[in-house]
């Protein structure tokens, strides 16, 4: 399903999906202004982008995805808020810096890494003593503390309840 795409090329695709999603027109000036470049950048990217079929594009219109550029756009989408999720609250990296580092992951990490990192992220949140240890058989984190039953981990949300 996946195109071959530069991380640039995925960069303008996230940028027209978050666009839409706000309601805000995915014009070129608007897009650069996002991404800051160059219109000159947008324009070359954007064709490039027709070309294979992502986007439906014409000068000095709304830039819109097309149903395939969607769901690769989506897919971006939700690897860099997966990302900026696990590093903002799981290692408490300030915003702009977790935002940096997720625009530049979201590119490069494989798949079942990142649904490592959320099956994590989930389960920090749910044991507040974090002392997760990951199990290969059943595909998740369970608490390792001592009385913890996987995989709820009750007596951690109590103790840190009380």
């Amino acid at each position: 399903m996946k195109k071959q795409l530069s991380a640039s090329q995925e960069d303008y695709l996230e940028t027209i999906f978050f666009l839409a999603r706000e309601g805000v027109s995915a014009r070129p000036k608007e897009i650069a202004t996002r991404m800051k470049v160059r219109a000159a950048s947008v324009t070359g990217a954007l064709k490039a982008l027709a070309e294979k079929g992502l986007i439906n594009y014409a000068p000095y219109e709304t830039v819109t995805l097309t149903e395939s550029g969607h769901a690769i756009a989506g897919m971006i989408a939700g690897k860099h808020e997966a990302l900026l999720h696990f590093f903002t609250q799981v290692l408490g990296i300030p915003g702009a810096e977790a935002e940096e580092f997720a625009c530049t992951m979201e590119h490069s990490i494989p798949d079942h890494i990142l649904q490592r990192l959320v099956g994590f992220a989930e389960y920090t949140e749910q044991c507040p003593r974090f002392n997760a240890s990951w199990q290969e058989s059943a595909a998740a984190y369970f608490c390792q503390a001592q009385g913890c039953e996987p995989p709820r981990c009750e007596k951690c949300r109590v103790l840190a309840a009380g």
